[in-house]
């Protein structure tokens, strides 16, 4: 077994059916509020392979003109994210070890074909907060390594009801998705994976 860098740590069936089935059909309605888009890269506007959206009081996003930030508002309907779905926050206070909540939940749906490059989430201001991911549906190839992109890696399977949590030496770790495996899941309807990760943005306020 592969160990994971100090501050990583991979939860395996912190969801069970029951618990996918209910927060997915929270995650449902939450996306009939602020509908899937397709983020874009700074500078060349080139279309990323996922489909996102958020909830919570912020919402990270990436397009040509404004790059990698947060913002209160969904930028197609200019609506409001909606609020981050109960159970999801129950996520949060079981494995966050963190006692302010998170601002934001990235919602980042994967087809077949759709990959994530290796990365670091560093557009936060308060580090102290780890970062808690939650998977549904059909699994992943999760590649996780440490805070150099040309470090060395480990590769793991991340299937429908498990936990990553990046925390501590871990949080700043460079982590992506190399593959999805395709009908490993029957949550979804038509397949498919969907990704949420909750972060804290801004830390606490004094007092």
């Amino acid at each position: 077994m592969n160990t994971l860098p100090n501050g990583v740590h991979h939860i395996p069936g912190a969801l069970d059916q029951d618990a996918q089935e209910a927060l997915l059909e929270a995650i449902r309605a939450m996306v009939s509020e602020a509908p899937l888009f397709v983020p874009t890269m700074p500078r060349t506007g080139k279309p990323m392979s996922v489909r996102m959206t958020n909830c919570g009081p912020l919402g990270w996003l990436t397009d040509k003109e404004g790059g990698y930030r947060y913002q209160a508002t969904h930028p197609e309907t200019g609506r409001p994210w909606p609020a981050i779905p109960p159970a999801l926050l129950a996520v949060w206070e079981k494995f966050a070890g963190y006692p302010h909540p998170p601002e934001a939940c990235l919602v980042n749906y994967y087809d077949h074909t759709a990959k994530m490059g290796l990365h670091q989430d560093r557009d936060e201001r308060e580090f102290a907060a780890p970062v808690v991911s939650v998977s549904l549906g059909d699994a992943c190839l999760f590649r996780v390594g440490g805070r150099s992109r040309s470090g060395k890696t480990v590769s793991f399977r991340l299937e429908s009801g498990d936990v990553v949590v990046l925390g501590g030496e871990g949080r700043m770790s460079f982590h992506g998705v190399d593959r999805i495996y395709p009908g490993s899941s029957t949550l979804l309807r038509n397949g498919g994976r969907i990704n949420l990760t909750l972060r804290r943005v801004n830390p606490p306020n004094p007092g």
